[in-house]
């Protein structure tokens, strides 16, 4: 049976792979709010931080869509969320697909912290983890 947190970030992805990135019902009004590494790295906190770093990181590219493939429940806290994203440089014009790695983290229900990676193997490391503790057999 799915936990209620793996529920919440499913859903979240459901409105994401439709090109919908404006609800925040999901999040925690002081959401800390990470994108490491990518055309636009970066730490904001609340709200609006959010926001103003999800339109920097979305200005970027043409076509951005991001479809996660499989999500980890690391400790009752922290979603794990894999999958690939692709899309055209603004600026180069050059077609992007690669995978990523996001960690949500939750709190009574809301998203309190959330880092977006461009490299899985960048998030795992921060995780300590390995891609053999995250194979389809792991949660």
């Amino acid at each position: 049976m799915a936990s209620a947190n793996l529920d919440l970030v499913r859903s979240i992805y459901a409105a994401w792979e439709h090109g919908d990135f404006g609800p925040l019902d999901w999040a925690h009004p002081e959401i800390e709010f990470v994108i490491v590494g990518g055309p636009d790295p970066g730490n904001w906190t609340g709200l609006t931080g959010m926001a103003d770093g999800w339109r920097g990181w979305l200005s970027a590219w043409e076509n951005y869509a991001a479809q996660a493939d499989e999500y980890h429940d690391l400790d009752g806290q922290r979603v794990l969320a894999l999958g690939r994203m692709s899309g055209r440089g603004k600026a180069s014009g050059v077609h992007v697909e690669t995978e990523f790695a996001n960690v949500f983290q939750i709190s009574g229900g809301k998203v309190v912290r959330l880092r977006l990676y461009s490299s899985r193997v960048h998030a795992l490391a921060d995780l300590g983890l390995d891609e053999q503790a995250v194979s389809p057999n792991y949660s």
